[in-house]
C-alpha cells in the first residue's frame, strides 16, 4: 500500500497545494476540512490527475467530539498514517488586545492551538504503536516574532512552536519525526479571512512584491517528509525574498 498522508485544512491554500503535490508523489490521502463541497471537488480532481486513493472527512478541528468521532471511524488500514500535516489555521481581525473581539480570539485559539492538539491526540498513538511516522505543524513568522495588532494570532503560533518542540522530545523513543514550517507572507485566503471578506484590503497585503505561493510551502513539506529515516528537520522559516521580518517588506512603488 502507498504511504498515507492526513492533511487538515485541505480545501484551500497550502492544504490544497499539498494535497496535489503529495498525490503526484504517490501518497494516498485523508483530506479534512469544513467545506464538504470543496473536499468532494478536490477528491475528484486528484482522482482524475493522479489515480490515488482519497478518504474525505468533513469536520471542524475546533470541535473535539467531531475530530475524535471522524478519526476513530477510520478503517484500520487507513489509521496507518505515515504523515500528518496540521495545516488548518487562521487569523481573524487585526486589533490591539484591549480592543480585540473575543469571538475572534476564540476562533484563532480553538483552530490554531486546540485543533492541532485534538488531531494530534488522535493520530500520534497510531504512529507510536507502529514506531514510525512524521508530523508537520504549520506555524508562521508570527510564531517567531510578535507584532502589534496581531498579539493573539502571534500567541497561537508561538504556542504551535512550543507544542511542536515538546512533541519532538516526547516522541524520540518511538522514532516519530516532528517538524514545523513557519512561512512569511503566503498569497492564500489568509488575508481575506483576517479582514473578514474585505477583498481590497486583503489584496493590498501582497501589493508591490512577490509573496510566497501555496506551492512553495507544499514543496517544503515534501522535502521534509522525503528525508532519510535518520534525518529530522525540526524547524523551517521560509520567507519571500522581499520580506525581512514579520513587518518589514520591500515593496516596489
Amino acid at each position: 500500500m502507498s504511504k498515507i498522508a492526513l492533511i487538515t485544512g485541505a480545501t484551500s491554500g497550502i492544504g490544497a497545494a499539498t494535497s496535489h503535490l503529495l498525490a503526484a508523489n504517490g501518497f494516498d490521502l485523508i483530506l479534512t476540512g469544513r467545506r464538504n463541497k470543496r473536499l468532494v471537488e478536490l477528491e475528484r480532481d486528484l482522482a482524475v490527475k493522479f489515480k490515488v486513493k482519497c478518504l474525505l472527512l468533513c469536520f471542524d478541528v475546533r470541535k473535539a467530539d467531531q475530530v475524535h468521532t471522524s478519526l476513530d471511524s477510520l478503517p484500520d488500514n487507513w489509521k496507518a498514517v505515515d504523515v500528518l500535516v496540521n495545516n488548518a489555521g487562521l487569523a481573524v481581525g487585526m486589533d490591539t488586545v484591549d480592543n480585540g473581539e473575543i469571538d475572534d480570539w476564540e476562533r484563532m485559539i480553538d483552530t490554531n492551538v486546540k485543533g492541532l492538539l485534538y488531531v494530534s491526540r488522535c493520530v500520534t498513538p497510531w504512529m507510536k504503536a507502529r514506531k514510525t511516522g512524521q508530523i508537520i505543524n504549520i506555524s508562521s513568522i508570527a510564531g517567531k516574532e510578535a507584532y502589534p495588532m496581531g498579539g493573539v494570532y502571534c500567541g497561537t503560533k508561538h504556542a504551535v512552536q512550543a507544542i511542536s518542540h515538546a512533541m519532538r522530545i516526547e516522541l524520540l523513543p518511538f522514532g516519530v519525526k516532528v517538524g514545523t514550517i513557519a512561512p512569511g507572507m503566503v498569497d492564500t485566503e489568509f488575508s481575506n479571512v483576517r479582514f473578514k471578506g474585505d477583498d481590497e484590503r486583503a489584496k493590498s497585503v501582497y501589493k508591490g512584491f512577490t509573496p510566497l505561493s501555496p506551492v512553495d510551502i507544499a514543496e517544503t513539506i515534501l522535502f521534509l517528509i522525503t528525508r532519510p529515516a535518520h534525518v529530522n528537520i525540526d524547524d523551517v522559516l521560509i520567507m519571500p525574498t522581499a520580506q525581512g521580518s514579520a513587518r518589514d517588506v520591500y515593496r516596489i512603488p
